[in-house]
């Protein structure tokens, strides 16, 4: 019997009441066509009723893509999820209080897939510990109508962690490139793995129905098992999809380079130019170490591996994102996650294993609303739900953080020349205020760990120390109390040592990464590892 049948049949076959998980980061790995299916048979019918929604990390173009199919009253009883803004319908959804929502860290989700398969009572982690999703904070709980408290503290030998309790999953829409009549599935024109398998095998062995979206259909024995990615024995039907309903990107419908097919040259990548963002990342870029494996968020962040590029430095690098890619060359934030040339694509579930066991050197992520203990809110601004992601894994596992983002928000301009900093407008929006909305970085618990924080803008950089954000540097022109001070909600500790940060940064060219890395190289007292045997 042939396990291909249409998206609208596949829909029909969602009961009400069932948990749906769903992999996807953007578009890739997303099935699009049983999104528009599901959401045609709720428009037309009312049915499928009161889903769990289950997605580990951002899902859609951020229009009308992905897990807005799904944004809709009555179809979704509780959301559980990495990231919302990619999905604005979903967004306004919670936003809304239309439904219970609950916001876990990216990296766990996907653990809890594994979990889940196996029959294991949960996830037990110190990943969101002192933070939103620590239940003794807000439990991960994003809307007002949200009231179970689904993450719990428990003590293991004195010590504690915070356990996530698996749960059955009745739907699994994974998605891959080709199946064959028995449903083995392949991925090889899919820039990320994600976490297939684990939602393939978790549904299953929950005893529910998996439902793989391709874009062809193979005769069995055709395909080489060495390809197969996903056992036939675990899915039970295939879709294939449109053309149109299957990006390998938010916007990118297919890129060899980023499935590994091709490598193409990306040595002309162009300068960036002077300005705030450029010395912000120079300056980021400053704390990078001999053989850094790096992990960089979106944003100015993503800069720094730019200028790498631009200081001949590249060698020094390996960067990682997330969701999967280990070297070449990270792509922008409309193919977010993928990268140029990888030379290793991992699981996306295998991948924060690495991450949350301090497998990243050093992490830059973006910088928002900081209070004066170091914590910082990248999660919900006002009724705005835009989501942790994988920011609390990596933030509260890499050896060494920075947080990158200019100053002040909303109409900043500054001019940068002569080796100084001039501020032409002052951004309408404090981003160093007294108290962050939602504490999606613990500055506390990276105090605990001795976890080096590094807070970098235009104008000035701060370190944790202490508990304490305290200024180290400020940038030649500007004034300390006009222009740092004054734009704060509270007053930093401010260092003995405070010093000017180098002048070169606000020059054309800087050509002083290079040393700076060697200079660390001799100075290092880390003892260098010996292969084992």
């Amino acid at each position: 019997m042939s396990k291909v049948i249409s998206a609208a049949k596949a829909a029909e076959l969602i009961k009400d009441g069932d948990t749906l998980a769903a992999t996807g980061f953007g578009l890739s790995c997303w099935a699009e066509e049983m999104g528009i299916s599901i959401e045609e048979r709720f428009l037309q019918t009312g049915y499928p009723k009161n889903l769990t929604v289950m997605h580990s990390s951002a899902v859609g173009n951020r229009r009308d893509k992905g897990m807005s199919h799904l944004g809709y009253e009555g179809l979704v009883k509780r959301w559980i999820g990495g990231i919302a803004i990619a999905s604005p319908g979903m967004a306004k959804l919670i936003e809304e209080d239309k439904c219970e929502a609950y916001n876990l860290p990216q990296g766990v989700i996907t653990q809890l897939y594994r979990e889940i398969a196996a029959k294991r009572p949960g996830v037990i982690t110190k990943v969101g510990m002192g933070t939103f999703v620590d239940p003794r904070l807000e439990g991960g709980k994003m809307s007002p109508s949200t009231k179970e408290d689904i993450v719990k503290v428990i003590e293991i030998e004195g010590d504690e962690w915070l356990f996530y309790k698996s749960f059955p999953i009745q739907v699994g829409l994974i998605r891959g490139t080709v199946a064959d009549e028995n449903g083995n599935l392949t991925l090889e024109k899919e820039g990320l793995h994600m976490e297939v398998l684990p939602v393939a095998q978790a549904v299953h062995n929950s005893g529910g129905i998996v439902i793989a979206q391709v874009e062809t259909v193979a005769k069995n024995g055709t395909l080489n098992p060495k390809d197969i990615k996903v056992p036939g024995i675990l899915v039970d039907f295939i879709v294939v999809a449109k053309p149109e309903n299957h990006f390998q990107t938010e916007n990118t419908y297919y890129n060899p380079a980023f499935s590994g097919q091709v490598k193409v040259p990306v040595d002309g990548i162009e300068a960036l130019p002077l300005d705030e963002r450029k010395v912000i990342a120079r300056r980021s870029a400053a704390e990078l170490q001999p053989n850094t494996i790096l992990n960089l968020g979106v944003g100015i962040p993503v800069c720094v591996g730019t200028i790498a590029a631009e200081e001949g430095v590249n060698d020094q690098l390996m960067l990682t994102t997330e969701a999967g890619s280990v070297g070449g060359v990270p792509a922008g934030l409309k193919d977010f996650g993928h990268a140029f040339n990888s030379e290793a694509i991992v699981d996306h579930d295998s991948q924060f294993d690495f991450y949350d066991g301090g497998g990243i050197d050093l992490s830059v992520l973006g910088l928002a609303q900081t209070d004066e203990f170091g914590n910082v809110n990248v999660s919900k601004f006002g009724t705005r739900v835009a989501g942790c992601g994988g920011f609390i894994n990596i933030s509260q596992s890499a050896k060494k953080l920075v947080f990158a983002g200019t100053f002040t928000a909303g109409g900043l301009q500054v001019k940068v020349e002569d080796g100084r900093l001039n501020i032409l407008q002052e951004g309408k929006a404090k981003k160093f205020i007294k108290k962050v909305q939602q504490v999606t970085f613990s500055g506390s618990y990276a105090s605990q760990i001795n976890q080096p924080v590094v807070y970098v803008t235009e104008r000035a950089v701060f370190e944790l120390i202490d508990g304490r954000v305290t200024l180290t540097e400020m940038a030649p022109g500007v004034d300390l109390q006009k222009d740092i001070l004054a734009q704060m909600e509270f007053t930093p500790v401010i260092s003995a040592e405070l010093k000017e940060m180098d002048t070169a940064m606000f020059q054309e060219s800087w050509g002083k990464l290079k040393a700076i890395i060697e200079e660390k190289k001799v100075t290092s007292n880390e003892p260098e590892l010996v292969p084992a045997g």
